[in-house]
């Protein structure tokens, strides 16, 4: 048979098999989108779940130095009221070392001033990552298992407003 030969009905077999191969070609498209868009969905979590990792980095290490701090003031409130000459020990470096109150209570003093200046620090650092952590969540439309039912009142049988919420986004446990 000559190329430029159809067969017998060879019509009707080239086209019986163009929708089969177009369908099998749309599927192959459509399982690619979705992956594609799978993939991004777990990027964007992953980012989320980096931010929130970050922010609870962020005030684990604020609450310790608000510990720090009120170890701080506790002991100086203490010392104000002790003679000068006498002797107290410090831990230096996770070695106790015995100093007078004269001496302890300006160094005390200045790391209660550095610590509170880094708490500062840190809480205008915590408030950013909250506005950056929010306004992720408002861009890539994540909502938050348990968070929805919580914000919402129950919605009444009779409730047909038009509006629907989006299905959209992603939902983080």
């Amino acid at each position: 048979m000559a190329p430029a030969e159809l067969p017998p009905g060879g019509n009707d077999v080239i086209t019986d098999r163009l929708p089969l191969r177009c369908e099998a070609a749309q599927c192959q498209r459509t399982m690619a989108s979705n992956a594609v868009k799978q993939a991004a969905a777990e990027q964007v979590v992953a980012g989320f779940n980096r931010l929130r990792q970050e922010q609870r980095g962020l005030a684990s290490k604020a609450a310790e130095l608000e510990m720090e701090l009120n170890e701080h003031t506790l002991v100086i409130d203490t010392l104000k009221d002790v003679d000068q000459g006498r002797k107290c020990y410090r831990m230096v470096g996770g070695v106790l070392v015995e100093r007078t109150v004269k001496e302890v209570l300006p160094a005390l003093e200045k790391n209660k001033e550095q610590i509170d200046k880094i708490l500062e620090s840190l809480n205008t650092q915590l408030q950013t990552k909250g506005r950056e952590l929010n306004e992720f969540r408002e861009k890539h439309n994540i909502r938050i298992m348990g968070e929805d039912e919580a914000k919402q009142p129950p919605k009444e049988g009779g409730d047909n407003d038009g509006s629907k919420p989006s299905s959209a986004g992603v939902l983080v446990s």
